[in-house]
């Protein structure tokens, strides 16, 4: 299965995406922030197949993390999460690069078939 790397500051969320994921078995290292998301990303042992962050996170937003995520791994799947549909816009640069989109609040099967689709 997949490794996956999430970074999202509210903490209910990081524990339904986990949970969600981990059903199927996938490996996902949780950040509470996007600091901490690029730091694993730069870390030279560090592999991952999908990145899941949220658009507005404090400190390092979600649309800089991927930016800077993407430079270091070009074929990094990723999947942006948002509660604000106008937040989405601030990506709209990235949107070839983004493999999926999912609105918050979302469900334990929304976020499975959005990350196995990205996968896909």
């Amino acid at each position: 299965m997949a490794r996956i790397l999430l970074a999202d500051d509210d903490a209910a969320t990081r524990a339904l995406v986990q949970r969600a994921l981990g059903v199927d078995g996938h490996d996902v290292a949780a950040t509470q922030d996007g600091a901490e998301a690029l730091e694993k990303l730069q870390a030279g042992n560090a592999r991952f197949d999908v990145l899941i962050t949220d658009v507005q996170m404090p400190g390092l937003d979600g649309v800089t993390l991927i930016e800077r995520g993407l430079a270091l791994h070009p074929k990094l799947r990723v999947v942006l999460m948002s509660g604000f549909a106008d937040e989405i816009g601030r990506a709209a640069h990235l949107k070839p690069r983004i493999a999926r989109i999912i609105s918050k609040p979302f469900t334990l099967e929304q976020i499975r078939s959005v990350v196995k689709a990205a996968l896909g």
